[in-house]
């Protein structure tokens, strides 16, 4: 079972004891300074992001006769570490981790630039390699995707480097950088506004001969028979994401992790970004300012490469460099055991997150979600045929269906709801998170509903019925611990096919309880259990 205790996290009784930390992250790139605030959880070896702060400086505008970093942004990003530097000591953070890359790299000054920023404002950044920005951006991923042990590629475009990379769930099988990045094609490679029609040809020409010998390095290192996932991180692509999302849509996901892209969606949008000017891109519903500037380069960069590939789709991930610095800290410092450990747990640790955050009565819901994937087990291929992916979903439902008395007792079901769905749930995309809280809304009071505005937000008929079956486990499985004392230690269940009866025995924890409170709550919800699968529902009592 996927229940909390049989998740397999290094217990504080093997491991020392780690205190909380607060820690800052800070991603000095090409195109834009970046901070992330989070709060290491020892216990769920996990972390929370409390603050976000990014600044478009630009250092990839570099003096085009020298490389150097200019002095005026120069000035401009010190400026902005300053802010940011204070900005942490206000969340009373435990350690600040810099790092600078592709634009800082390459400048002759620019380990000048890096000592100004330690003997003036009192911060050490790190200057890292192409490679080592790959090996933590793969981190990054891995801490809000399951890979699921399968090969998987990642792109990552920056300003000035793109990297690509190969791996699964346990280790980085290849890490590439080359540099082109948005900033770094926008700067070099266009000078008409719109683009040339010989301009954009050359820029096309030029990704794919730069990016050639990456490919090949991943293309030589997978197997024939591999079908890997192609993730895509950081500004370009989740601009692209959004773009899409508000003219597809209507509107963009609360979460972007998981949202997909086909390369005829890339196709179409560099098809019309390259008619536009900048303006015309500006005024681009859910495009940024500057990012309109650059954006015509780093969607080339990704087209080319899905096209070299031959990929179909890319998959959005919002965790990119910033947040493998995270991990790699916690690696460093043994608040994660090994990397397989951290990935293979990620979504049972966002759960738990959010049951810790709005105050969960863990141990009782811990019960409801092990009779409910009891219930699910016991009746797949009988009452329905839904698989592993179901199950995991049911799991989370579970654990967080009383989340609503955060908010009050009256109605908690609809704000266990509206605070799932809000919720940062990692590993999940926006419809798994969609399907969670509509099977935690339903595990009481009325069935689901079209007039209900969380059921009209499910688009697919199979989701719906998703939700109708799973969420009629739940409620039994909530009647199965009324009392919330554990005073039944487990059931069996069986399906009478011919007389379309579904039998529940159940065992009670002490002899001589009569689970009266119990079994009236299996009498009081079982309409709509029989009315969904279409059955008769019997309870036994064996002592």
């Amino acid at each position: 079972m996927l229940s909390l205790t049989s998740v397999n996290w290094e217990s504080a009784s093997t491991q020392p004891v780690k205190q909380n930390q607060t820690i800052a992250a800070i991603d000095v790139g090409t195109n834009s300074l970046h901070m992330v605030i989070v709060r290491i959880e020892p216990i769920l070896s996990s972390f929370t992001i409390i603050a976000r702060e990014k600044e478009t400086v630009r250092l990839g505008d570099r003096d085009l006769e020298t490389g150097e970093l200019k002095p005026e942004i120069i000035k401009q990003a010190i400026t902005c570490l300053n802010r940011f530097q204070q900005l942490s000591q206000t969340f009373a953070v435990n350690s600040i981790i810099a790092v600078a890359t592709s634009a800082v790299r390459e400048a002759p000054n620019g380990r000048d630039f890096l000592q100004r920023v330690e003997t003036e404002i009192g911060l050490s950044v790190d200057l890292i390699s192409g490679q080592e920005e790959a090996r933590r951006i793969y981190l990054g991923v891995l801490s809000v995707m399951e890979l699921q042990n399968q090969p998987h590629m990642i792109i990552d475009i920056g300003g000035g480097s793109t990297e690509l990379i190969l791996c699964n769930a346990d280790e980085s099988l290849r890490l590439t950088s080359t540099k082109i990045g948005a900033v770094r094609l926008s700067t070099e490679l266009v000078n008409s506004d719109p683009i040339s029609e010989l301009e954009f040809h050359y820029l096309q020409a030029y990704v794919r001969g730069m990016i050639e010998r990456s490919i090949e390095e991943i293309q030589k290192n997978l197997l024939v028979e591999d079908s890997p996932k192609f993730i895509g991180t950081s500004g370009t692509i989740e601009t692209l994401a959004i773009v899409h999302a508000k003219e597809k849509l209507g509107f963009v996901p609360a979460i972007l992790n998981g949202y997909q892209l086909t390369v005829t969606d890339i196709s179409e949008l560099v098809q019309r970004l390259r008619k536009m000017n900048v303006i015309e891109r500006t005024a681009i519903p859910g495009m940024p300012e500057r990012r309109a500037e650059v954006i015509l380069a780093g969607a080339v960069i990704l087209l080319e490469v899905m096209n070299m590939l031959r990929v179909e789709t890319v998959t959005v991930c919002e965790r990119a460099l910033r947040e493998g610095v995270i991990v790699d800290w916690m690696l460093k410092h043994g608040y994660i055991h090994s990397k397989l450990q951290f990935q293979s747990t990620i979504r049972q640790r966002s759960v738990l997150q959010i049951a810790k955050k709005y105050q969960i009565n863990l141990e009782h819901s811990d019960r409801i979600a092990d009779f409910a994937l009891t219930l699910f087990d016991q009746t797949i291929g009988k009452l329905h045929n839904w698989g592993v992916e179901e199950r995991k979903l049911l799991w989370a439902a579970a654990l967080l269906h009383n989340c609503g008395y955060y908010v009050s007792h009256s109605s908690h079901h609809k704000h266990s709801y509206y605070l799932i769905r809000h919720s940062d749930l990692l590993g999940y995309n926006e419809t798994e998170i969609e399907i969670i809280a509509n099977i935690a809304r339903y595990h009481r009071k009325s069935p689901p509903k079209k007039k209900h505005d969380n059921y009209r937000n499910l688009l697919h008929k199979e989701h719906r019925q998703m939700v109708n079956q799973l969420s009629a486990i739940l409620r039994l499985a909530v009647a199965l611990d009324r009392r919330q004392i554990g005073a039944i230690s487990q059931i069996e269940c069986e399906y009478l096919a011919n007389n379309r009866e579904f039998i529940i025995s159940i065992f009670p924890s002490i002899k001589g309880d009569k689970c009266d409170l119990e079994l009236w709550s299996l009498d009081y919800k079982k309409g709509i259990f029989e009315e969904e699968f279409g059955l008769k529902l019997l309870v036994k009592l064996l002592e």
